[in-house]
């Protein structure tokens, strides 16, 4: 079977993103793609991957956590979507590394699932615009714990994507920028549901609504109704000249509160991710959905 991992990263839509696939519950189980309510898989998952720190999982373990999601479904491809399968908020930033424990976590997964194909999908933010909301909500804020030795600068996804994919090779991982997200949310979520490139789907613009002024949103899918040999690898151009002209005011702006940091620093930041994303990209086994 199939397991389609969406683990966040949070902060990165990861909710909305569910929402859009569930709205699309009976499109994705005709084409062998199951969508469960999240509330009858994240306890389990989260008892039996914390239990897996003291022993191994039971033989059944894997029937038990299938059985409690599938329910009549026959999907071949199921899709479980849990910001927290790397840890909480609370725990995302440790000395400096984000979301240290995914590649133990997933190591476990593997173990969990040896003869099931898993799939890792995942949001990626600028570690400018992340860092302040997760050190807000941070389990430990002294320097030695949240920073460690490193400085803002330091901190990269490229560090966390390779160590998980030392830890769990057999796992393929798909990531994206989140900056990108109003761009390619139906391609996010037709390579999420195993759907082909040209495949209708309820929800594809959801994110694109939050940031585009109405009037807007009518003339975008005016356009595109009027243009219906337009691919969808074609969109995020025509979604980019739409916004230039039609995005909410301050929509993609956003709040930055960290003691200490200059606008100097916040720009460095974001050219060290944009470094750091080209990074990604030549990690084996990782695959970035650009528009």
């Amino acid at each position: 079977m199939q397991l389609i991992l969406h683990t966040g990263a949070h902060y990165t839509e990861e909710d909305r993103l569910l929402k859009s696939l569930q709205s699309n519950h009976d499109l994705l189980a005709q084409a062998g793609t199951h969508v469960p309510s999240p509330a009858t898989y994240r306890g389990l998952f989260r008892d039996t991957l914390n239990a897996m720190y003291k022993t191994s999982a039971s033989d059944g373990a894997r029937d038990v956590l299938l059985d409690a999601v599938m329910g009549d479904s026959d999907a071949d491809r199921v899709i479980f979507s849990d910001a927290n399968f790397f840890r909480t908020p609370a725990t995302a930033v440790v000395e400096g590394m984000l979301y240290p424990a995914a590649p133990v976590r997933m190591m476990r997964m593997a173990q969990l699932f040896p003869e099931d194909e898993l799939q890792i999908f995942m949001g990626i933010r600028n570690p400018a615009t992340l860092l302040p909301v997760l050190y807000d909500v941070s389990a430990d804020k002294s320097p030695p714990q949240f920073w460690g030795d490193k400085d803002p600068l330091d901190v990269r996804w490229s560090d966390t994507l390779a160590l998980l994919r030392d830890s769990a090779p057999e796992i393929p991982v798909t990531v994206w920028c989140n900056e990108d997200a109003p761009l390619i949310w139906g391609q996010i979520m037709r390579e999420m549901a195993g759907l082909p490139t040209m495949a209708p789907l309820d929800g594809e613009f959801d994110l694109l609504e939050t940031i585009m002024r109405p009037e807007g949103m009518k003339r975008f899918k005016s356009y595109l109704a009027s243009h219906p040999e337009m691919t969808t690898a074609e969109h995020p151009r025509v979604i980019a000249a739409f916004l230039d002209k039609y995005v909410i005011d301050d929509a993609l702006e956003e709040e930055l509160d960290m003691p200490s940091w200059t606008e100097e620093l916040v720009e460095e930041m974001t050219e060290v991710y944009d470094e750091d994303v080209a990074r990604i990209q030549e990690i084996p086994g990782v695959r970035v959905i650009l528009p």
